[in-house]
């Protein structure tokens, strides 16, 4: 049978009813039963759209206009947004975004999961779901003759300079500013990856939600030129600096960090508490960046294990503890694993700091340890894991249905990887009790989820 022509090619112009969300926040329109992809446009909005993709199955276009407004349509507070790859939903509502937080968790495990009805909660939101995230990592480019920072513009590596941003902490963008100040003076370049020239790649700002206190690591290729003006400029300028640091990264990558970190002045750690605890936190280690939500994801989450005191846990994909310590002063021990060596570090730092004892931390992949564990008898009786948004691997998967373990806890950043292994899990024994959506990044069309399943028999 001859393949059907598309009914759209690449500068057409059409008219569209958007009827759905893509799992990007993009809404989708059908025309003449072909899925039209538009970013920035929303479910009942009659649309302009110019296309500037035509495939042999979908199409995506640049909104041009609206006829027909979504009453959930919101102003955006940014005025960078739709240029720069940050937040995707500022022009949706919030109670709304949170709406299609918690239907594009079910979706996935409708669609991809195969279960039925699955029970979905309604998504944890923020009272004011603006300048969250304690952390930014800021690329730097050559742009009319001097270096600027900012964020790429979507699926590209175009730098889009900023000049502020409404989901970020306001010291993280001081600290930005203040290294591209400092490299205009010294006429330091901006590192080119095209050419592969230039020295300065990216500056990475967290800021301690507990006492304000900032770490600023800055990276180079090759040496770092200026330090100690880098140094002056940044302590008179940053309200706060307790850490600056330097990673070199030589390599041909889009990766933001090199294999080492030099601490130039003040703390290699910064400190934080959470949920109680406090916490050491190093440049490479991952830690939430949305403060006041993790106590809310982590709350979930003990939530759903519902401990006694008596039991053994895994935390796999541990980090640098946050959730290990939390979980052991719940349970009588928690083994932690984690494949970062400086978060293991971190980890069993942050176990002394708190004077917490029944916790042990192994260092390796979680598809080599945990099932080199199982193979040993390790049976816990609850596990949590916190992968990363590929999901887990298989061997890991098989090693939780071979473990024994009665309570089993899925943090996840991708619904997607979530429901396919949910479905290996529910194939192998396990049963699906309910998923909890947490909204740790407004404005964007990402969403955490705690997920339980338990099962009767090993």
């Amino acid at each position: 049978m001859p393949q059907k022509t598309p009914p759209l090619k690449r500068n057409d112009e059409i008219e569209l009813t958007v009827d759905a969300f893509g799992s990007e926040g993009q809404g989708i329109g059908r025309y003449d039963g072909f899925a039209v992809f538009v970013p920035f446009a929303l479910p009942g909005e009659t649309v302009r759209v110019h296309i500037i993709k035509a495939t042999a199955s979908y199409a995506i276009g640049k909104l041009l206009s609206i006829s027909v407004k979504s009453p959930c349509r919101a102003e955006p507070k940014c005025s960078h947004f739709g240029r720069c790859g940050g937040c995707t939903l500022m022009h949706l509502d919030y109670e709304a975004q949170l709406m299609f937080k918690r239907d594009m968790v079910a979706s996935a495990l409708t669609r991809i999961g195969g279960l039925m009805a699955p029970e979905v909660r309604e998504a944890l939101g923020m009272q004011f779901p603006y300048f969250y995230r304690n952390k930014g990592s800021f690329p730097f480019a050559n742009l009319d003759g001097r270096v600027s920072f900012g964020f790429f513009a979507p699926r590209s590596h175009r730098l889009i300079p900023l000049s502020d941003c409404s989901i970020q902490e306001d010291k993280t963008l001081l600290v930005a500013e203040a290294v591209c100040d400092w490299a205009n003076q010294f006429q330091i370049p901006a590192y080119d990856e095209t050419l592969q020239t230039g020295t300065l790649r990216h500056v990475m700002a967290r800021v301690s939600a507990a006492n304000g206190e900032v770490m600023a690591a800055i990276v180079t290729k090759g040496k770092l030129p200026q330090k100690e003006a880098l140094i002056e400029h940044l302590r008179n300028r940053i309200p706060g600096l307790v850490s600056i640091l330097h990673n070199r990264n030589d390599a041909e990558t889009n990766v933001i960090f090199g294999p080492e970190f030099s601490t130039l002045w003040g703390k290699d750690r910064l400190y934080d508490t959470i949920c109680g605890l406090r916490f050491a936190v190093s440049a490479a280690s991952f830690l939430q960046v949305n403060p006041q939500q993790t106590e809310v994801l982590y709350h979930a989450a003990l939530n759903a294990l519902q401990l006694e005191g008596t039991e053994r846990v895994a935390d796999v994909y541990c980090g640098i503890g946050t959730i290990s310590l939390l979980l052991a002063r719940h349970a009588a021990q928690v083994d932690g694993i984690e494949t970062v060596p400086e978060a293991i570090a971190d980890a069993i730092f942050n176990a002394q700091e708190n004077a917490i004892k029944n916790v042990e931390f192994h260092c390796g992949n979680a598809e080599d340890v945990l099932p080199q564990l199982v193979r040993e008898g390790y049976h816990p009786d609850a596990v949590l894991i916190d992968p990363p948004r590929k999901g887990c691997e298989r061997p890991v998967l098989d090693a939780l249905l071979a473990c024994g373990a009665k309570r089993l806890v899925y943090v996840s950043c991708n619904p997607s990887t979530l429901a396919r292994d949910v479905r290996v899990l529910v194939d192998g024994g396990f049963r699906f009790v309910y998923a909890q959506p947490v909204d740790m990044f407004p404005q964007t069309a990402h969403v955490e989820t705690v997920a339980l399943l338990t099962r009767t028999q090993p």
